[in-house]
């Protein structure tokens, strides 16, 4: 079943602000709260929905890839556009726990809860042929990751007993209030490393290189950014979350054919006497060779037109042409014999430029490229 839109799944425009973004997800996030709707799956799922929607709308330049390519954005990573099926309601409040203002705690309840650390993001550079662009790929690569030791433990934290929070008492002009703080010592996960083995770092980390998958989506373009969840740096605790694999795309630039969004263009050299009797030519496109006719008479600068033959929209919205320019070679050395035989056409009438009203001009051709 396709993915509903993001901006319909908040119920906003796509001109809505980041405040008007916000308010709209606190309002779904507060029908759907597992609090008010005990043991309904549906309202979970809405929850979440609602959750993924922000995620990507509230963040700009996540905003900004979506708009331009919709879901396809965020394809090859696990979890589409943030938290897909990779996610619980934990990291839900985890993560925008200060939407909800405080009329409702964590999930199952309103009593105090413990803050989930994640790791932090990791981000790598991953380069693509046309060819792989053209068909999509699945990549592998390898990373070097922070995990948590083998061996290290936890005990609960001494400073919050474990709540992951503090209460400090203030006097104030209404009277004495209590608010609730985020625990300085365990930062609100409510647990501290009682041991760790020799090797990892201060948080019971170590670093391990490890094999990753990225399946790429057929059609993307220099600059997307793909994200691989949860494949970023661990974070220390029994409860933590990963961090995600952030994968920046990088286009070899082709020998012989330019991209131009989903067109691919390629320069075909005739020589004058192919030009002047026609031929046939076989040409190598991104999905296979394919021979073309040049008829006789063909002039210089026309461009043959292979419809569907180029790049795949990313937002799958059809496939580009690959356009073939035709340029006609003029040799710049030449024999006697040759420079006597085309002396002798210079003034052959057959040899005088007569261009037809039909004929196109550079601009008209370029206009109906993109016409």
């Amino acid at each position: 079943m396709a993915k509903q839109d993001y901006y319909d799944t908040l119920g906003i425009s796509r001109s809505a602000s980041s405040a008007e973004i916000k308010k709209a997800y606190r309002k779904m996030a507060i029908k759907y709260h597992p609090d008010k709707n005990p043991n309904d799956t549906s309202a979970e799922g809405k929850f979440k929905e609602a959750a993924e929607a922000y995620e990507v709308l509230s963040d700009a330049n996540k905003k900004a890839r979506y708009d331009q390519y919709g879901h396809a954005a965020f394809e090859g990573a696990q979890g589409g556009g943030g938290f897909g099926g990779g996610m619980n309601m934990d990291d839900i409040f985890s993560q925008f726990g200060d939407i909800f203002g405080g009329g409702f705690g964590g999930f199952g309840g309103g009593g105090q809860r413990q803050a989930r650390v994640k790791g932090t993001n990791m981000r790598i550079r991953v380069k693509l042929s046309l060819e792989e662009i053209a068909k999509g790929v699945e990549k592998k690569v390898k990373v070097r990751r922070k995990i948590q030791a083998e061996g290290v433990s936890y005990k609960t934290c001494t400073t919050c007993n474990g709540t992951g929070q503090q209460m400090r008492v203030t006097n104030t002009i209404l009277g004495r209030m209590q608010t609730a703080t985020t625990c300085g010592t365990c930062q609100g996960t409510g647990e501290i490393i009682s041991s760790k083995p020799n090797g990892s770092d201060s948080q019971g980390l170590v670093i391990k290189e490890e094999t990753v998958s990225i399946n790429i989506p057929a059609g993307v373009t220099e600059g997307v950014q793909l994200k691989v969840g949860g494949k970023g740096n661990e974070a220390p605790g029994k409860n933590s979350i990963s961090g995600d694999l952030l994968v920046l795309i990088e286009e070899i630039q082709h020998e012989t054919l330019k991209r131009e969004g989903t067109n691919v263009h390629f320069d075909l050299y005739v020589n004058l006497s192919e030009a002047v009797l026609g031929v046939s030519k076989e040409v190598q496109t991104l999905t296979g060779k394919v021979k073309i006719k040049i008829e006789s008479g063909t002039q210089s600068g026309k461009i043959l037109r292979l419809k569907g033959k180029g790049l795949p929209s990313i937002e799958r919205y059809g496939t580009g042409d690959f356009l073939i320019h035709v340029n006609v070679w003029t040799p710049q050395e030449l024999t006697k014999e040759q420079r006597q035989f085309f002396e002798k056409m210079k003034s052959d009438e057959n040899f005088i430029p007569s261009p037809k009203k039909s004929d196109k001009s550079f601009f008209e051709k370029v206009k109906d490229m993109f016409s």
